[in-house]
């Protein structure tokens, strides 16, 4: 895939996916409004929802753009990656557009005190996990090898590291 396709392969895949799993979808079930008391009554729970949106909202961003720069591909499984990318956000966690999005409807639901989009995030999460275990690791194994164990043995699916990690230390 030619740098100029991956780049409009991952715009047209940024609008087909994570905008309406993350944007449409919440919009829908929430119109964005704030339904009751924010929950247990303290206003903190509507600020980690603001932070929840406003660490995810970059961290969707940069993957994707690495994804298209570095990665010479998309995150669709259609047009995948010919680079395993492991700079970036990947440093420190293997699924950080997963996690992202995640992250985003959680902080609406914790910002409009919305229950359903609470469900509904914890629901796309299992989605994310058993769609990482059933393909996407799988696949990525049989495609990058090595290169992917020796990836996979120092960065966590799921936690964040603390530290970034340096392939070459490795």
């Amino acid at each position: 895939m030619q740098r100029r396709s991956a780049i409009l392969g991952s715009v047209l895949f940024f609008f087909i996916a994570p905008t309406m799993i993350a944007g449409l979808v919440p919009w829908w079930i929430s119109r964005w409004q704030v339904l009751q008391a924010s929950f247990f009554g303290l206003a903190s729970v509507r600020a980690a929802g603001v932070a929840l949106i406003a660490i995810g909202i970059p961290v969707l961003l940069e993957s994707f753009a690495r994804f298209a720069l570095q990665g010479q591909g998309t995150p669709a499984p259609v047009a995948p990656t010919r680079h395993l990318v492991v700079t970036g956000s990947y440093r420190y966690v293997r699924n950080p557009i997963y996690l992202a999005v995640t992250a985003i409807i959680l902080g609406q639901g914790l910002l409009f005190g919305n229950v359903t989009l609470l469900v509904y995030g914890a629901l796309l999460a299992l989605g994310f996990h058993i769609f990482v275990l059933a393909y996407e690791e799988p696949t990525l194994r049989q495609t990058f090898g090595t290169q992917f164990e020796a990836y996979t043995a120092n960065v966590p699916r799921w936690v964040p590291r603390l530290q970034p990690w340096a392939p070459d230390a490795s």
